[in-house]
């Protein structure tokens, strides 16, 4: 195995990765949904802050909570780059900050037409009366406007298991959001998990990986790059349309492709980078970065959903260990669109050493290099008290499968990735209506762009992608009891319990939240604790007797997972 060609400190190579045994590492994800409510006349942002204010009431019907507590961005910095300066807030572009005064829209149409809506549970995430931008929710997750778009962002996990479950969770969190915001405002609002309007705009789906402080970037963009070129071919969710404005007729494995013109870049909305370089770590920054991705499609499907969590975390693991094969692309840019374009999988890109590949035989180098070190972790288990998570390896055995079943394009591979599944609904709709599938023109009907659309339509009954779920013809991964249970449970691993706990049990004294802190009134006495270690203050560690004891607990909890010498995070 041909080894990275980038350095990484001792240490590194025998932790593998960001976590406390093998295979463990903090991540989530975030989902900005397409919104309409057809014959409304509120603009986006308003129909966006209805569905946020309306999360309460929906908590409430699950007996859960969310609290309309501000959002602090006193630690936020957006606009810290990772290749070593930050861009000055008067250059950046508006949609690359963020900022305070998000917790009440303006707009007295929408206070008029929503008046009431999300009170929450027990008052715990009673708005007063107020339209809502920002709720921190029960289950440990934030829901929030965005950029004219409802978004969720999951609560921090240890594995992709689970982060798949607490991001399909937000779907139906949303979802019941919206149905509530429709009998507010007497408009149906439809959300839409995708990433394209058709008009020219893309909203995204992003995830969130933590990763060594120590660990080179340069050496994260090296391993990256063909690997976020290609990652589309196993866990794209597809799009009928080439183009950003779909310009051109046809099916395409990856909803975002289109979209991206650079190599590395901070930017998330304009000239968008296969490597975002956003440094904002949400917890001690010497310690350690998170990797924001972008490159991403909204899957609606839990097992794409596992599988693109899962490969990433792998090839992350591979790249911190120095061991992710050296495949330098002449052009990733271009490849991610040609390799998203080409449905039978046969389009190859040129390397700088001169080879040719194709996304498969990319994505199988990387799956090779992780089954390689996975079989090694197996023996270092049997020699140690380390045990290897089991849902990286479930992970790495999916990830097998997919390529294995898109080498030999077997029919499984519809069950199992979800542009594939899309595309057999299309072709198979198009058989039907007489069409030729085979003909560039056949995709640019009316029909078939429909189908499209109602692939990710968060309606109950409605959506296409979890109505094959229901009927057996798409491989399920992720337990339904599970998702049940994230919908008002945080993750146990992670600061996300103390989250969680801090809106179901003493929402009414909670005044601001963060990733890495919470804000509590405390007899008229305002109180901040800081969470900076994502794996500190979990169930096992937190108390709820008091919110005294609450508080002391987390900061019990933060001191015992301070830094060591052998702590490769400190390096």
């Amino acid at each position: 195995m041909t080894e990275t060609q980038y350095p990484v400190p001792d240490g590194l190579t025998a932790a593998g990765l960001v976590g406390r045994t093998p295979g463990e590492r903090v991540m989530g994800t975030e989902t900005e949904f397409g919104i309409i409510a057809p014959g409304s006349e509120l603009t986006p942002t308003q129909l966006s802050a209805a569905v946020v204010t309306a999360m309460g009431e929906a908590l409430e019907e699950l007996g859960s909570a969310s609290a309309a507590a501000p959002w602090d961005y006193l630690h936020e910095r957006p606009l810290d780059d990772a290749r070593g300066f930050s861009v000055r807030r008067a250059d950046a572009h508006e949609s690359q900050l963020t900022h305070e005064g998000t917790s009440v829209a303006a707009g007295a149409s929408v206070a008029g037409d929503c008046a009431g809506a999300g009170t929450g549970a027990a008052g715990a995430g009673a708005s007063g009366g107020r339209i809502l931008m920002n709720s921190v929710l029960g289950n440990g997750a934030r829901f929030y406007v965005d950029h004219a778009h409802p978004e969720y962002s999951s609560p921090e996990t240890t594995n992709s298991y689970d982060a798949a479950v607490w991001d399909q969770a937000g779907d139906r969190l949303a979802s019941a959001a919206a149905r509530y915001a429709s009998e507010r405002i007497g408009h149906e609002v439809i959300l839409h998990k995708n990433n394209v309007d058709g008009k020219g705009a893309s909203y995204g789906t992003h995830e969130n990986y933590l990763t060594p402080r120590a660990l080179p970037f340069d050496a994260l963009v090296a391993g990256l790059l063909p690997f976020f070129a290609s990652r589309h071919i196993v866990c794209g969710s597809g799009r009928v349309g080439l183009g950003q404005f779909g310009e051109q007729p046809g099916f395409q494995i990856s909803q975002r492709a289109d979209y991206f013109e650079q190599r590395v870049g901070l930017e998330t909305t304009l000239r968008r980078p296969l490597v975002n370089t956003r440094d904002e770590p949400h917890g001690q920054s010497d310690r350690f970065r998170r990797l924001h991705v972008i490159v991403g499609d909204a899957n609606c499907w839990g097992v794409s959903t596992q599988v693109r969590l899962g490969a990433t975390n792998w090839v992350l693991r591979l790249i911190e260990a120095g061991r992710a094969p050296v495949i330098e692309l002449a052009d990733p840019v271009a490849a991610i669109k040609a390799f998203s374009h080409d449905p039978s999988l046969s389009a190859t890109v040129a390397t700088v050493d001169g080879r040719s590949l194709s996304g498969l035989d990319i994505q199988e180098m990387f799956l090779e290099a992780a089954e390689d070190w996975a079989a090694e972790d197996r023996a270092r288990a049997e020699q140690s008290e380390d045990v290897h998570v089991a849902p990286e390896r479930d992970a790495l055995v999916l990830w097998r499968r997919i390529v294995d079943a898109l080498r030999a394009d077997d029919p499984v591979a519809d069950r199992l990735v979800e542009w594939r599944g899309k595309y057999s609904l299309l072709r198979a709709y198009a058989a039907r209506a007489g069409l030729d599938a085979t003909d560039p023109a056949t995709w640019d009907a009316d029909q078939l762009k429909l189908i499209d659309l109602q692939w990710s339509d968060l309606r109950a009954g409605k959506g296409l992608a979890w109505a094959l779920e229901r009927a057996g013809k798409a491989e399920t991964v992720l337990a339904e009891a599970d998702i049940q249970a994230a919908l008002t449970t945080p993750p146990a691993t992670t600061r996300a319990w103390a989250r969680g706990q801090a809106v179901s049990t003493f929402g009414t004294q909670l005044t601001s939240a963060s990733w890495d802190s919470l804000t509590f009134d405390v007899d008229g006495r305002i109180e901040r604790i800081d969470m900076p270690v994502p794996w500190a203050a979990t169930e096992r560690e937190v108390s709820t007797a008091s919110l005294a004891e609450f508080c002391d607990s987390i900061e019990q909890s933060t001191h015992a997972h301070a830094p060591t010498a052998s702590d490769p995070h400190a390096l």
